[in-house]
């Protein structure tokens, strides 16, 4: 492979770290524990496995830093700016009630203590025009505040800058005079909703310092090469600007892996999909029916965050995924997790039972070596899964099967979210299973959801890494407009000016004029609603927002008065060409497969072991077998069989 051609894509979970090289249509992958202490140390030490020597010419990377940094709230010391009296945004937040039935609900603590929040004297109009002037004392005194707290980083965030950020930029512009690390509320979108902007710009602060330490480290470490980083919404963009606006990559992860199983599913010939990306530490699911669905936001720990994001539905179910005996005596599984570090018990450092140790005893992950240099240990995850039976007064047996249960019935919750609660019949689509502990539970899992067909990709293991490198190089715009009626002119006018700021920014990056692609959307709801939906902005945008709101809630009403909230500019370019080759034909018979005792959800049985490397196009492997390889493991449960496509993708289907 040659270096100087090479794109590598990366991806740091909970557990694992996952690469992958291309070159035109040669790839090679790896695969390494994380380090959680240091997550760029496993990047650096996986890519000097895959592809020693100079570095590449690009790398784009889908991390967890930012995520790691809320979920565990672990992000830095904020001093939030704000509009005097609107001190409390972020603790009052919403109406709404994360759990409608909860008698006792409990809001997410903000991210900045009050004592942090300071009101500022200016004010502005919601139609943008000042009402109290922000004055240069305001702004030297509010500086002078800050030096002398020494925040790790400042959010600014006024009433209304939606429609007029000058207060916030001039503000903004001498805090970061002042040498202070700054987010300004507008920067990051300029949309009206004031607790979901607020929201977001202290998420940004919060995250962005450790995001920042962590890119400067890698880029140092990657001098020569293009460095990108995965959004939320399924795109790339350079590192400066993640460092920058770290918040945009809060659900990176989840959304390189669902790029790259939607391109994996199109090339075997699958348009309507359920993605199922089960790795050490969570399971990540979408539903894409065609193009990826995209939201305007999304919400994190509770948290909303107003960046676009790919409609991606998590639980906290994975590998390594903690089993236990609940206050009610009963089995139960996650969302705490092994991770890396001490890892499931089979590791050699974990003392507490997981998915994993349960899929080892029950023989559907083979004894032997995992990701290339993990020795699994079958006697040490035999002994944490008959200290939970004792105490749960079940045979070890049972207990194992019960924790594959426990974390399917959650799994398959996930994906009845995503699909039968909006609608769709999960019968009519492709599982599509990938990360490295996927391929283990998807034919039961399938099953249990009347799916007939499973796909699991090429290179399943390390899926999200060949999304980060296959994803294009994304910058997305929105501006709030208000217009009762909407006026066409006046809302391509506000698109044609986001649309300048994309072209040039592209350019800014490197990308070629020719290859942007640019995609115009408008917010429209009826007037008097609470939210707005997305159609693309055009002659008949009225009449597709008609049509899309029929589709979602049943029901539509033509004759009444519509309102155009906002206009959103997308621009996209691909980072380059790749595709999987077809698989070369091996030269003489693939050799007899070994056996080894496998417990079925009914009995023991002797399965086929089969390495999935020596696996010819159109080899056919009935169950009950194990398909090993690399980066993941497969089971084909009794009445399912696996067959090789062209391309190397395994396609199960339930029934002889």
């Amino acid at each position: 492979m040659s270096l100087a051609a090479t794109r590598v894509g990366v991806d740091t979970g909970g557990t694992f770290t996952d690469l992958v090289a291309v070159e035109g249509r040669d790839v090679r992958v790896g695969k390494i524990l994380s380090t959680p202490a240091n997550p760029a140390r496993a990047v650096i030490e996986a890519l000097s496995g895959v592809v020693p020597g100079e570095p590449p010419v690009s790398l784009s990377y889908g991390t967890t830093v930012a995520t790691n940094a809320l979920l565990e709230r672990r992000g830095a010391r904020v001093l939030l700016f704000t509009t005097a009296g609107f001190e409390d945004i972020l603790e009052i937040g919403r109406q709404a009630r994360l759990e409608l039935y909860d008698l006792e609900p409990r809001r997410p603590p903000p991210l900045i203590a009050a004592g942090d929040r300071i009101g500022v004297a200016e004010r502005m109009s919601f139609e943008g025009r000042a009402l109290v002037p922000l004055g240069p004392g305001a702004v030297r005194r509010a500086v002078a505040l800050a030096l002398r707290r020494r925040p790790e980083a400042v959010a600014v965030c006024f009433l209304h800058s939606y429609a007029n950020p000058e207060h916030e930029r001039r503000l903004a512009e001498a805090l970061r005079g002042a040498g202070v690390v700054c987010t300004a509320s507008h920067e990051l979108g300029a949309r009206y909703r004031e607790y979901e902007r607020f929201s977001t710009a202290a998420i940004n602060a919060y995250v962005a310092p450790k995001m920042s330490r962590h890119i400067e480290e890698l880029a140092a470490r990657l001098e020569g090469t293009v460095f990108r980083v995965m959004q939320s919404n399924g795109g790339a963009m350079d590192a400066a600007t993640a460092a920058r606006e770290a918040v945009r990559t809060i659900l990176s992860g989840p959304a390189a892996g669902v790029v790259g199983a939607r391109a994996m599913a199109n090339g075997a010939g699958f348009e309507r999909v359920i993605t199922f990306d089960m790795g050490g530490t969570s399971t990540d699911v979408c539903l894409v029916d065609g193009a990826i669905r995209r939201h305007a936001e999304c919400s994190v720990g509770g948290l909303p965050i107003n960046v676009p994001a790919i409609d991606v539905h998590t639980v906290g179910a994975g590998g390594g995924s903690i089993a236990f005996r609940d206050s009610g005596g009963a089995l139960a599984v996650g969302p705490r997790s092994a991770g890396a570090d001490p890892g499931p018990a089979c590791y050699g450092r974990g003392e507490e039972p997981t998915v994993t140790d349960a899929n080892l005893v029950l023989g559907r992950l083979g004894e032997g070596v995992l990701a290339g240099t993990l020795h699994l240990k079958r006697e040490r995850a035999a002994k944490v899964i008959e200290k939970l039976a004792r105490r749960l007064k079940l045979s070890p047996r049972d207990t194992a099967l019960g924790i594959v249960e426990v974390a399917n019935a959650a799994m398959e919750r996930a994906i009845r979210a995503v699909s039968v609660e909006r609608g769709y019949d999960p019968r009519e689509f492709v599982l599509v299973a990938f990360g490295g502990a996927a391929p283990l539970h998807a034919c039961e899992l399938a099953a249990d959801l009347g799916i007939r067909r499973v796909l699991v990709p090429r290179h399943a293991g390390v899926l999200s890494a060949w999304g980060a490198a296959v994803a294009d190089v994304v910058r997305e715009y929105v501006r709030t407009v208000r217009r009762t009626p909407p006026s066409l002119a006046v809302l391509r006018q506000a698109a044609r000016e986001l649309a300048e700021n994309a072209r040039r920014d592209m350019r800014d990056e490197g990308v070629p004029a020719r290859a942007v692609r640019l995609e115009v959307s408008v917010g429209v709801r009826y007037a008097g609603q609470s939210f707005e939906l997305d159609v693309p902005l055009g002659p008949r945008f009225a009449r597709e927002f008609h049509a899309l709101h029929r589709r979602l809630y049943g029901h539509a009403d033509t004759g009444r008065e519509i309102e155009a909230v906002s206009v959103g500019v997308r621009a996209s370019a691909p980072q380059g060409e790749a595709a999987l080759a077809p698989l070369p034909r091996p030269v003489g018979a693939v050799g007899k497969a070994a056996r080894m005792p496998v417990q079925t959800s009914r009995a023991v049985v002797r399965a086929a072991v089969v390495g999935r490397d020596g696996l010819a196009p159109g080899t056919r492997v009935p169950g009950t077998a194990v398909i090993q390889e690399l980066s993941a493991t497969t089971y084909v449960p009794p009445d399912w069989s696996a067959r090789v496509d062209r391309l190397g993708h395994l396609v199960l289907r339930h029934g002889r």
